[in-house]
């Protein structure tokens, strides 16, 4: 097992059993709560990219970002318990699989196995493919397991790879490889990071939220138009 899973599988546990605990205390209040404070470090990240590259374009993904930020926040803010889960299950499932199904079968089924690699060259058809699968595949379950029949939120696995590779483009154009490099640097942010495992070379705290701030400004503008 890599350093980098490691750090992966911790961090990934530590905060489900967080997000677990707050889920079923006041309304999952204090989980919305660690969501929007979790958006304003990585809006914090976000700007500290300026310190390399600093462009018109680059002004405007930050932007675009910081919206996501935002208007995603504001999702979570305003839904119930149950719609939370489903955010958990689609775009956490899809992360979590599409890493190990990357990991374990990538380029043993399709050689030429890299299906965005300008934007990011690790990921694979077998990990984006059966990722998405299984996330939309656990979201389906649980509509149907409580009967709300919500199945809008299967796109939380689409979404959420759209989101992740929104945030890898931006990346690649501040020339940043990891959301925290340039901030971490900082004491106060370095011991802060280790809430997400950022000193082990596993991003900071945008890496962590970026598919799910992107996938719920999505559903917050279908909310608004169809509900």
């Amino acid at each position: 097992m890599d350093k980098n899973f490691r750090v992966r599988v911790i961090c990934g546990l530590g905060l489900f059993v967080v997000a677990l605990v707050a889920m079923y205390t006041f309304d999952a209040v204090p989980f919305k709560i660690l969501f929007g404070l979790f958006a304003v470090v990585a809006g914090i990240e976000l700007l500290s990219f300026f310190k390399k590259v600093a462009h018109f374009k680059n002004v405007i993904l930050a932007i675009i970002e910081i919206m996501f930020l935002f208007y995603g926040s504001m999702f979570i803010a305003q839904v119930g318990v149950v719609e939370v889960w489903y955010i958990i299950f689609g775009v956490c499932g899809y992360d979590i699989f599409a890493y190990l199904c990357g990991k374990a079968l990538g380029g043993k089924i399709i050689k030429k196995s890299r299906p965005f690699p300008k934007v990011s060259k690790n990921k694979t058809w077998e990990g984006t493919v059966l990722g998405l699968a299984i996330s939309i595949t656990l979201v389906a379950i649980l509509t149907t397991a409580l009967g709300r029949y919500e199945y809008f939120y299967l796109l939380c696995g689409p979404l959420a790879l759209m989101g992740d590779l929104f945030e890898s483009y931006l990346k690649r154009q501040f020339k940043v490889k990891d959301s925290n490099e340039i901030v971490i640097k900082n004491k106060f942010f370095e011991k802060l990071e280790l809430i997400v495992g950022g000193t082990e070379g596993h991003g900071g705290f945008l890496d962590r939220i970026d598919s799910t701030a992107f996938t719920c400004t999505v559903l917050l503008i279908i909310s608004a138009i169809f509900f």
